[in-house]
């Protein structure tokens, strides 16, 4: 089997590092690719947002299967084009992408499969900002309306500042969505979706603020961690049963089945789960923790996913343990990030790269905002962060920064998930 990934990422390099050691896949492509991806495959530059030319790479390839990464190329089709052109494509359809592309879209879904999530309004002038912020608090959510790499979403005690995030977004022209606070540790989600079959993975907990003890603004995440601990064994069947299943039947019956992976972003209340976002594409920095972890093969699930069979394949299999990944930011990051810094120590085992190109002399450098992700494994969490760390201590990168605290407060018992009702009975 030839796969092409299409995208730069850790979440890419995480999806073709464990792709690389199947015999079954005999040619692994990426587009555009990074430092590190191109160790391991042929890599080729494409507008990732262009289905002709991303469909003119898979047949210069001749790839079988085509996988797509970043969310953005899904919300503009890319997926279409590659299925119309007859050649198999793990991504949802521009139709049923808009659960992510679009906010009130997805709220919309959620209100006629009955799944519980925060009390939403769209605000689409500045003139109705005020009397909507007045409707909300004492903590505010805002988040912008359509795709922001994560970074769009100001969760905050100060009114002032939930309403200066809004009014800067609707001056862009961007819709705002006002929400209810919902409490609870929140958690991530990724289920293999093909129309109505559903199957969980891992569930995993990101760290999106930039600072240890969640300082400072969100990220595109700063690490995360699988398993956790301290959630209940019984919630991610309560999860798929009362939210993902739910969601795809009512995708189905709006003629936008959902074919790839669903992310759901979820806070655990005392009233069970409910939905934060949803995403349609793996989650980066989760990703790499959860495939660390997954011993089923990859490319298998996936290539069964977009050819209508998912619900052929057999139970999936796990490794023991635990798995963390800690990302590895430039300077400046989430802002402007400084680039062009020559890193070493990134050629280790357990090193994903995201922001990473080959200078002209041989040399790597940062390209992005975040740079590496560095995972670590181990028979719990406490041995996971403890590779980690000591892997990430090899790396140089002038000026870069990351979080500390990665899964600190799982290992610590800190985190709880109030007692509340119980699973509705069959």
């Amino acid at each position: 089997m030839h796969v092409l990934v299409i995208g730069s990422g850790a979440r890419e390099h995480a999806l073709l590092a464990a792709m690389s050691g199947d015999p079954r896949v005999t040619g692994l492509f990426a587009a555009p690719g990074n430092a590190g991806i191109a160790r391991i495959a042929q890599t080729a530059p494409v507008d990732v947002s262009s289905g002709a030319e991303v469909v003119a790479l898979a047949r210069a390839v001749a790839a079988d299967l085509v996988v797509i990464g970043p969310e953005v190329p899904l919300v503009r089709g890319v997926a279409d084009a590659v299925r119309s052109a007859g050649i198999a494509c793990f991504g949802p359809s521009a139709a049923a992408a808009r659960i992510e592309g679009s906010k009130a879209f997805a709220k919309d879904v959620m209100a006629a499969a009955g799944v519980r999530t925060a009390h939403a309004e769209v605000v689409d002038t500045p003139a109705r900002l005020d009397a909507a912020l007045d409707r909300f608090g004492p903590t505010w959510v805002v988040k912008d309306d359509g795709l922001a790499a994560g970074k769009g979403v100001v969760v905050t005690t100060d009114r002032s500042v939930a309403r200066d995030h809004a009014a800067e977004l609707l001056e862009k022209g961007h819709p705002v969505l006002l929400e209810s606070f919902l409490d609870g540790p929140e958690v991530s989600l990724f289920c293999l979706v093909d129309g109505p079959t559903v199957v969980p993975l891992l569930p995993a907990q990101d760290h999106k603020r930039v600072g240890d003890g969640d300082a400072g603004p969100n990220t595109g995440g700063m690490g995360a961690y699988t398993p956790l601990p301290w959630l209940p064994p019984e919630m991610v069947t309560r999860i798929v049963d009362e939210i993902v299943a739910p969601v795809a039947a009512e995708l189905v019956a709006r003629d936008s089945a959902f074919s790839g992976l669903l992310y759901t972003g979820l806070a655990i209340g005392a009233d069970g789960p409910a939905v934060v976002e949803f995403n349609c594409r793996f989650g980066d920095p989760e990703t790499q923790a959860v495939l660390a972890l997954l011993d089923s093969p990859l490319a298998e699930l996936l290539h069964a996913t977009a050819t209508g069979r998912l619900a052929e394949v057999p139970p999936l299999r796990w490794r023991d343990g635990a798995a963390v990944t800690v990302v590895v930011a430039a300077e400046n990051y989430p802002g402007v990030p400084r680039v062009g810094d020559v890193i070493t120590g990134a050629g280790g085992p357990g090193v994903l790269h995201a922001g990473t190109v080959v200078r002209d002399d041989g040399a790597v450098v940062s390209a992005g905002g975040r740079v590496l992700s560095v995972i670590g494994t181990g028979p719990d969490l406490a041995a996971a962060r403890e590779q980690a760390y000591d892997r990430l201590a090899a790396i140089k990168l002038p000026g870069s920064h990351y979080r500390t605290d990665i899964a600190a407060a799982a290992v610590a018992d800190r985190i709880r998930v109030r007692a509340g009702r119980s699973a509705p009975s069959e």
